[in-house]
């Protein structure tokens, strides 16, 4: 319910809307996608364009339109038997900045292939989920990560395990790198006992205290403010003299000009904190593109006097690169720093969207055969002669069988009980210890009277 009021603030009002209940569907269509107005910037340059302009002019213009081939923005150089050498020159902008991530990257074997393993397992399980829900075994909101699977596995592989993450509602696949399981996630989608919050949360809200993982939020924007808290209190523990544990909150352009969101950055500035504000820009909120909803589209230089960095949230390796920069810059004690990840959701903004009446089929087909994120580290492990083709696909066989593996142990599960399930946690009066033991105040029910039992 909150998910729905707050996330339909971007949708403002427009002459050429495809909300509109006035003008015929027919004449709708034609008007949004004639001039492609409300068409996603991925497609606003052609790749043809980009390439007849100077190299360091066509490297910008690609990065911030996202159209461009992943060949042109993480080339690979060179390689010995376990390293390969990767140039990323043209994946990153900078404002307020001296300094800048590094245009090259060394990555080994091991870490490029678990790079590609905990990606196509993500892809796996969204896919999953879809047919999970469409055959009615998941109910409610389900918004699905497909397409952005890069940002979260690249962010992951940059930070330690100490520093903080809250992100929004679109968390299966953050959940995934924070240590959960396909079956501890499955399970918790089913609403079962065996889930990560035991059935409690569902798809909106996964938690993992343990790996530093405080969830996905239901209310758009909501976890900026308690990243914000998160940032406070690795500043407020941080021992003199080393680098403190950064916080990061993740959020999409639709809640970029949340009040919550500026009056956050204002205090995280105030204070100096090792805050991340990191806009996922997969350039739709709900339905509204992002030209519709945000006078300003340079997310990353939204702080004002902030400094900001733009990524290619297609490339793994340009993302794990450029957190890396982020995180050791704001925890120097240099304070916070905005993050833009330039990416994209194949699926719609939830299941209830089919996500193809305010884009077309074309654009979405066209990021998959031009940008997509797995097919790009599946080329770098090829290009680097850590796998072959062959390698590959029974890499693929494995993961998806693990993941059918999960499922099924995911659907073994029981539903939780009233008692003792329905208020575990909701009250402590031990400083947060777990116990079980109901206060006076809290009145079971009366199942004999109740008709819902």
């Amino acid at each position: 319910f909150f998910c729905c009021i707050a996330s339909c603030r971007p949708r403002v009002p427009h002459p050429s809307s495809s909300f509109s209940f006035i003008r015929p569907a027919a004449e709708t269509k034609k008007t949004m996608f004639a001039s492609r107005q409300a068409a996603s910037l991925l497609l606003r340059r052609s790749a043809t364009a980009a390439a007849s302009s100077s190299a360091p002019a066509a490297a910008t213009s690609a990065l911030r339109n996202g159209i461009a081939n992943n060949n042109n923005l993480a080339r690979f150089m060179s390689s010995s038997a376990d390293v390969a050498t990767f140039d990323l020159t043209g994946s990153f902008e900078t404002y307020k900045l001296d300094t800048a991530p590094n245009n090259t990257i060394e990555m080994t074997k091991e870490e490029l292939l678990g790079h590609f393993e905990l990606m196509y397992t993500m892809r796996r399980m969204e896919i999953t989920c879809d047919n999970e829900y469409k055959s009615r075994a998941i109910r409610g909101f389900c918004h699905l990560y497909d397409g952005q699977e890069a940002v979260a596995t690249g962010i992951n592989s940059a930070f330690e395990p100490e520093d903080s993450w809250i992100t929004s509602y679109r968390c299966h696949c953050t959940a995934l790198a924070r240590g959960g399981t396909v079956a501890s996630i499955l399970g918790e989608l089913f609403g079962n006992i065996d889930g990560q919050t035991m059935g409690k949360g569902g798809s909106m809200h996964f938690y993992n205290k343990k790996h530093n993982f405080f969830g996905g939020q239901g209310i758009v924007g909501a976890q900026v403010p308690v990243g914000t808290g998160f940032a406070f209190a690795n500043h407020y523990n941080a021992t003199p003299g080393k680098p403190m544990q950064v916080s990061i909150a993740c959020y999409g352009d639709g809640a970029a000009n949340q009040g919550q969101i500026w009056e956050s950055a204002n205090m995280a500035s105030l204070w100096n904190l090792p805050m991340i504000f990191c806009i996922e820009n997969n350039h739709y909120g709900m339905g509204t593109s992002m030209d519709r909803h945000s006078s300003h589209s340079d997310y990353y230089k939204m702080g004002n006097h902030i400094p900001g960095v733009r990524i290619d949230g297609m490339n793994i390796l340009a993302v794990k690169e450029g957190m890396r920069f982020v995180k050791e810059w704001c925890g120097a004690g240099n304070g916070p720093m905005y993050v833009e990840m330039m990416t994209y959701r194949y699926h719609g903004h939830s299941m209830s969207d089919p996500g193809t009446t305010y884009r077309n089929r074309e654009e979405i087909a066209l990021t998959r055969s031009t940008r997509d994120p797995l097919e790009f580290v599946k080329k770098t492990v090829i290009d680097a002669g850590f796998a072959d083709a062959e390698q590959i696909k029974e890499t693929e066989k494995r993961i998806r069988k693990d993941v059918a593996e999960q499922v099924k142990q995911a659907k073994a599960s029981t539903k939780p009980t009233v008692e003792p399930h329905l208020f575990e946690y909701v009250y402590s009066s031990d400083g947060g210890k777990e116990q079980n033991e109901f206060p006076p105040h809290i009145r079971m029910p009366d199942f004999a009277k109740s008709k819902n039992y």
